[in-house]
């Protein structure tokens, strides 16, 4: 499981994880846009985007729940403002709202100035983390 999240994190170009607030559910995550996520001008690939804000907001929620959860989204919703470009971005994500099985979650991608670049909002189900571990394991083998 380990090396998949590394592989992962790896390949969104996660550079650290720069807070985690379990009081609040706020995320915050820094990425490094790499050219081989642009596409035409040096244009980061809206997945990416996508993928650095959903990771951002998913953290908010793990860090609410002390990490016995996997929010798995159900619905996402992203708004492009500027385009993201080669260099450091971050991604702020928190929680909105949350039950007990379902959480409604925002963040936002800003730029190395600081400039709102894309936000995002998603609503995701809150399945324990040890069941989906267990599930995962049991496919796999």
């Amino acid at each position: 499981m380990t090396q998949k999240l590394d592989d992962l994190q790896a390949s969104l170009g996660q550079v650290r994880v720069v807070s985690l607030d379990a009081e609040a559910g706020r995320a915050v995550i820094e990425y490094r846009v790499e050219q081989r996520m642009c596409h035409s001008g040096g244009v980061a690939q809206g997945g990416f985007v996508s993928g650095w804000l959903d990771a951002a907001m998913a953290h908010a929620a793990m860090a609410l729940s002390g990490g016995d959860v996997t929010p798995m989204s159900l619905e996402l919703k992203v708004s492009f403002f500027a385009p993201a470009r080669p260099g450091l971005v971050t991604a702020e994500g928190w929680v909105e709202r949350a039950g007990r099985s379902t959480c409604f979650l925002e963040g936002r991608l800003l730029n190395p100035a600081g400039e709102v670049i894309a936000k995002a909002s998603s609503t995701a189900r809150l399945i324990p983390r040890a069941r989906v571990e267990a599930r995962t394991r049991a496919e796999i083998e």
